[in-house]
């Protein structure tokens, strides 16, 4: 079996940070992602979706993304049931987030860097701003000269 869901697009809302009860740290937010085809003459449309994150990941995101923000998810999708206030019965479905990551320019994201990223339980990074990626040019990197055949 198969659960994986990848989205991308900007937050609608500022996420807050939440404890459970057994201290566990919970946010939930909404994304819009913007939908890939346009019907000529009409605006682009856009889906919002809901996330769940936990425990490190909830702190990451709450501590690093604000409304508008631009921002990647990997995680599964998992429906809920729920009564509303009026005692109708309801069923949420959302993505639990696994990974997330940074997408924007500095600019956008005000955190320093469009690479960083946060992924699973182990600890959050110390600064997002440092990137995952050299920013040297190509006169770091150098020709390999070798004529041996390849063992493969």
């Amino acid at each position: 079996m198969l659960n994986c869901a990848i989205i991308m697009g900007r937050l609608v809302a500022d996420p807050e940070l939440r404890t459970t009860t057994t201290g566990i740290s919970v946010t939930s937010f909404r994304v819009a992602v913007d939908r890939s085809f346009v019907k000529q003459g009409e605006e682009r449309q856009a889906d919002f979706i809901d996330v769940v994150a936990w425990r490190q990941t909830a702190e990451f995101v709450t501590r690093y993304f604000r409304k508008g923000s631009m921002i990647a998810v990997q995680g599964s999708i998992q429906t809920r049931s729920y009564e509303d206030r009026n005692g109708n019965k309801r069923t949420a479905v959302e993505i639990v987030a696994d990974n997330v990551s940074f997408c924007g320019s500095k600019a956008e994201s005000g955190t320093g860097g469009g690479a960083a990223r946060y992924v699973g339980d182990g600890p959050a990074p110390a600064a997002a701003s440092t990137p995952l990626f050299s920013t040297g040019d190509a006169g770091d990197f150098g020709d390999i000269q070798d004529d041996d055949d390849l063992p493969f």
